[in-house]
């Protein structure tokens, strides 16, 4: 699209799109985004059928380039007319992407190993012995869905998503860790994006019982913007990008949060979430796409109930290029409707994020993949075109 530059004159084009334009000679061109028309048709498409599949009150996705951070599609329903509509009231047509500040969930478990590998205090393959299903904290416990072994394996914990596993963790990483975690990645300020709607996580408070509520993602907020760029940063190698709708703009020097080593250990992880017999996120596996990612099923901030289901993908895990957001505000399970879970023919037996938030976002990976893989100069290069001498 194009913008009216008379209109906003130079300031307003920093205020709204580029802060750091200062060279007048950028005016006379036009204004790139990095939205994909199709693909956002695309996954508006499968969020609408979602909602009635499922029953829910709201949908979002955001589609993101994992190593320069470029939005390729970014979705928030319900929608609205803007022709028809001179005020919208109602919190339900908020940009939930941007503006919306969540409880995660699960997903932040992912950052609990993180730190745990960064910091060298266990690898993928060491035990945890004896993790009891129930914590006792303060005058709160906390709990495991289901029974999981007493011992596990680090990777098994993410894979299996145990609560009180992700505690026993976040012990061994300790406070002042993971204090500096969320400092240095920004989870809990405002995020920086060209668009004025932008939410504001709640204030995080180290009380007692922060450190093990964190570890599992309740008892701190954040938006599902800042979440998924955390997670194109630990799949890409590290390297903290920054979301962005404008095209071709100057990008600064990416601040690394952990290392390649971590990173890759914990993309083999996320693969098996996907892939194997213990993980959540199954229906998410389609052939040719090493979808890697990570379920997350909580309830609204301050609001019992409401439930939001979530689900992270990373794909291809052999080499990162897109991250994918799926969010479902109060789905409902979906009686009439048969999975094929792994072969076999079922109905959803829990209401979880595994069976409506994945089995989505499996859909939509399933109808863009073959886009972004055309529009990838090196896919072209070595598989379309055929070259001649």
């Amino acid at each position: 699209g194009q913008v009216d530059y008379d209109n906003y004159g130079i300031s307003g084009i920093e205020k709204y799109f580029d802060k750091d334009l200062k060279d007048k000679k950028y005016i006379d061109q036009p204004l790139k985004l990095t939205l994909d028309s199709n693909i956002q048709h695309i996954i508006n498409k499968e969020l609408e059928e979602s909602i009635k599949t499922f029953n829910a009150t709201g949908a979002a996705a955001l589609l993101m380039n994992a190593n320069n951070g470029e939005i390729i599609s970014l979705i928030s329903l319900p929608n609205f007319n803007i022709n028809q509509r001179t005020s919208i009231i109602n919190k339900k047509f908020i940009n939930k992407i941007t503006k919306g500040v969540y409880e995660l969930g699960s997903i932040f478990k992912t950052f609990t190993i993180a730190l745990a590998l960064e910091h060298k205090l266990v690898d993928v393959d060491t035990v945890i012995e004896d993790i009891p299903r129930k914590i006792k904290c303060s005058i709160h416990e906390i709990t495991d869905m289901k029974e999981h072994p007493k011992n596990l394996s680090v990777e098994e914990i993410l894979v299996r998503s145990s609560n009180t596993g992700s505690v026993i963790l976040a012990k061994k990483v300790g406070e002042e860790n993971f204090k500096k975690f969320i400092k240095k990645t920004k989870l809990t300020k405002n995020p920086e994006i060209e668009l004025e709607e932008v939410g504001v996580p709640h204030d995080l408070k180290w009380n007692k019982c922060k450190l093990e509520t964190i570890s599992f993602g309740h008892g701190i907020t954040t938006t599902p913007l800042q979440a998924t760029a955390l997670y194109a940063a630990i799949s890409n190698g590290g390297k903290l990008i920054e979301p962005s709708l404008i095209k071709e703009r100057k990008i600064k020097k990416l601040e690394t949060i952990i290392s390649n080593e971590t990173s890759y250990k914990l993309r083999n992880i996320l693969r098996k979430v996907v892939s194997s017999k213990n993980g959540t996120a199954s229906l998410a596996d389609k052939d040719g796409y090493f979808v890697g990612g990570k379920t997350g099923t909580a309830e609204s901030y301050g609001s019992k109930k409401n439930r939001i289901n979530t689900f992270i993908s990373v794909f291809p895990t052999i080499k990162p290029n897109y991250t994918l957001f799926v969010m479902l505000e109060n789905p409902k399970i979906n009686k009439n409707l048969i999975y094929n879970y792994r072969g076999v023919k079922t109905k959803a037996p829990y209401n979880t994020s595994g069976w409506n938030s994945v089995y989505v976002a499996g859909k939509i990976i399933e109808k863009i993949g073959p886009i972004l893989a055309i529009n990838n100069e090196e896919f072209i290069d070595q598989y379309v075109v055929e070259k001649f001498n």
